[in-house]
């Protein structure tokens, strides 16, 4: 009953507010079901909207994504409707990294009438040097209570809102999205509180939200419910799209957990299918009851699998007239599968015109499979989803010989119903797993380079790959000179493997890492490529002074009207340094138009020299390969040997970097610059 000790909240999860917003036909799905999830929240008059993560789709949304949100929120949550409920925690614990720790509809500048609390998920969680995140944006513009936030990665303490209608109390946990793995070993280790209150802790209604995994995509890249305090009666449960918003019990720990699942169709899986859903939750006392209601302006997924292995008698692999009986037959299932959307379109006007169709093919048994381009042109304006209405697999696949080798492609085309989720770390780890010896990783581990990888791939980080390697790289040179190692070459490798393998084992540690270099790129975000190139330069020339003994790290070889330079260099402007070099005839600008530049094969790290300021062993190394590889490129070019004069072997002997008077004159510059073969020097 609705009456002044009932809390009515609204619940929701997974919105993904600008999913396909540039799709002429989805690009506006995700805004109009939005304002739908809103104008039930008004017309229901609840108390709250509570959202259990993934507002939006994309960790930076667009303007237009973002100016849609707002105008929605100001549109339906805004107004004189007095709030019933008050808050008793102290609110700057529960808002502590907001600039405005408190409540909106506290705010005197504000007139709130549906407060709207949510928490981040893994779509839009914080990141960027100041971690914020789209949701912070709403939350200082007083739309929106961000809270379930949590920084540390050590230990997590989670304090609850504490909410009091009448004689009804609600502690509202909130928890945003944490890699699983991560969370799990949390878990695991007890690094896990949830705060409970002080006073008549056994009269209060626990709510807790959370957005992770819950089903299992792996040993550890899930969260168990039984991880969860006993103590709760209610979970809403985000993440999963699937919709199970009807409470459903857990034994072991005893309390509910509801899935209200995603509010626009992400992908075309069987989960999705599922008739979407939100919920309208009563409170009162320490009773509960969900209320379903549907969603309108959902667009419909209509799905269907066919083996065609299982029809003997209408496919048979030998016949040549075989495709075209398949695809025949693949028209009728659409077209059956058109005619329902429509029905159930006649019953729900307010549903998008055009459904989503998609038509599993297991074709394994001989099959070919036919052009989905050509099949689709058939469909342009009836679906939703031309592109991919059809989608070919393999389901009966033979187990491999070798099972050390890993088949990407065949992952990739599994259908979705085998509940296989890739994931980059996944991919990454199994990789160097499997990969040959030469190409293993010798001082990064696999974890690390998958999270950066990760952190690459869906979050643009574009810099955390190239300061995890820098940042793991300083940490072993420190860990080599407190060893002080011999400088074998043998012995520095096996100090390297032991310290890598004491990193694999200390996971938190590596975390640490992770997190540390993840944090330089993004406060190096904003530099140019450039500016570093040209400061590394800077440091490699200093010490060398105005010395021609260097290294230009690119070679330029004469071609046309400039063939025969490799005897004395005439004409050769070095436009790498900017500057003109001895020579005669042709500006920078023709040797530039008519000549072959090679790219550099060796960039040598700012830690080539030993401490004495002589070369490395692995300096010394790679400057050889740079010798051989530049020999050999110009030997093997035919176009070009009667023109070119080779410097005998003798001479190149003489400018091997093994002598110590050659050490001591220009090695920096040698290892920055790299070798002119046209100079006259």
């Amino acid at each position: 009953r609705d009456d002044e000790d009932t809390f009515k909240i609204l619940i929701a999860t997974d919105i993904h507010l600008g999913y396909l917003e540039k799709d002429p036909v989805r690009g506006n799905d995700t805004f109009v079901t939005f304002n739908e999830i809103l104008d039930h929240a008004q017309k229901n008059e609840v108390d709250f909207v509570l959202l259990g993560g993934d507002l939006f789709h994309d960790n930076k949304p667009s303007r237009k994504t973002v100016h849609s949100c707002l105008e929605s929120l100001r549109k339906y949550c805004m107004g004189d409707r007095p709030v019933q409920f008050e808050i008793l925690s102290d609110q700057a614990v529960n808002f502590h990294y907001s600039k405005f720790p408190w409540v909106n509809y506290q705010d005197r500048n504000l007139n709130i009438s549906i407060p709207v609390f949510s928490i981040h998920g893994n779509h839009d969680d914080p990141t960027g040097a100041d971690a914020l995140c789209a949701l912070d944006i709403l939350s200082c513009a007083g739309l929106l209570n961000h809270f379930g936030r949590s920084t540390s990665v050590e230990k997590i303490d989670i304090s609850p809102i504490l909410l009091r209608k009448g004689r009804t109390k609600i502690a509202l946990y909130g928890l945003g999205a944490i890699p699983d793995e991560r969370l799990y070993r949390m878990f695991v280790n007890k690094k896990v509180t949830m705060l409970r209150p002080k006073e008549d802790e056994d009269s209060w209604f626990n709510l807790f939200v959370i957005h992770q995994n819950r089903s299992k995509h792996g040993a550890t890249n899930y969260i168990p419910e039984q991880f969860l305090d006993d103590f709760i009666h209610l979970v809403v449960w985000g993440h999963e799209h699937e919709c199970k918003i009807a409470p459903f019990q857990n034994e072991q720990q005893g309390f509910y957990v509801s899935q209200p699942g995603s509010s626009v169709v992400t992908s075309l899986s069987p989960g999705e299918a599922v008739k979407k859903h939100i919920g309208l939750l009563h409170v009162k006392g320490k009773k509960m009851n969900v209320q379903k209601i549907a969603l309108e302006t959902v667009r419909t997924l209509h799905m269907e699998d066919i083996v065609l292995a299982d029809h003997p008698d209408l496919f048979n692999p030998d016949n040549p007239k075989v495709t075209q009986a398949i695809q025949a037959f693949c028209m009728e299932k659409v077209e059956l599968m058109l005619d329902n959307a429509e029905r159930e379109r006649l019953l729900n006007p307010r549903q998008p015109e055009k459904p989503l169709i998609r038509l599993r093919v297991d074709y394994a048994g001989g099959f070919e499979p036919f052009s989905v381009h050509r099949f689709s042109q058939k469909y342009m304006d009836r679906v939703a989803n031309p592109k991919d209405i059809i989608q070919f697999f393999r389901h009966r696949e033979q187990k491999e010989k070798n099972e050390n080798n890993f088949n990407f492609g065949k992952l990739v085309s599994r259908p979705a119903s085998e509940g296989m989720t890739l994931r980059v770390e996944d991919l990454v780890k199994q990789y160097f797993q499997t990969a040959e010896k030469k190409v293993q990783l010798s001082l990064l581990t696999e974890r690390g380079m998958g999270e950066a990888v990760q952190e690459f791939v869906d979050k643009e980080e574009k810099d955390a790959i190239e300061e995890l390697v820098k940042f793991q790289l300083e940490k072993t040179q420190r860990f080599l000179k407190e060893r002080c190692t011999d400088a074998e070459e043998e012995k520095i490798d096996e100090e390297v493997r032991k310290f890598r393998e004491s990193r694999k084992k200390n996971t938190e540690e590596e975390d640490e890492e992770v997190r540390e270099a993840i944090t330089r790129a993004r406060a190096h975000r904003s530099e140019d490529a450039a500016s570093s190139d040209e400061e590394l330069m800077d440091t490699g020339m200093k010490g060398a002074g105005d010395s021609d003994d260097g290294l230009p790290a690119t070679l330029t070889q004469g071609r046309g009207r400039a063939r025969g330079r490799a005897r004395g260099a005439r004409g050769q402007n070095s436009t790498a340094r900017g500057s003109s070099r001895r020579g005669r005839g042709n500006t920078s600008q023709e040797s530039a138009s008519s000549s072959r530049t090679y790219k550099p094969v060796f960039v040598p790290a700012k830690n080539s020299f030993t401490m004495d300021g002589r070369p490395s062993i692995c300096l010394i190394n790679s400057v050889r390969k740079l010798y051989k590889l530049l020999f050999q490129d110009i030997i093997d070019d035919d176009s070009d040997l009667e023109d070119i004069s080779i410097v005998p072997s003798s001479k190149v002997n003489q400018r091997l970097p093994t002598t110590s008077s050659h050490r001591k004159r220009g090695s920096q510059s040698q290892a920055s610059r790299g070798v002119d073969f046209e100079s006259d020097e």
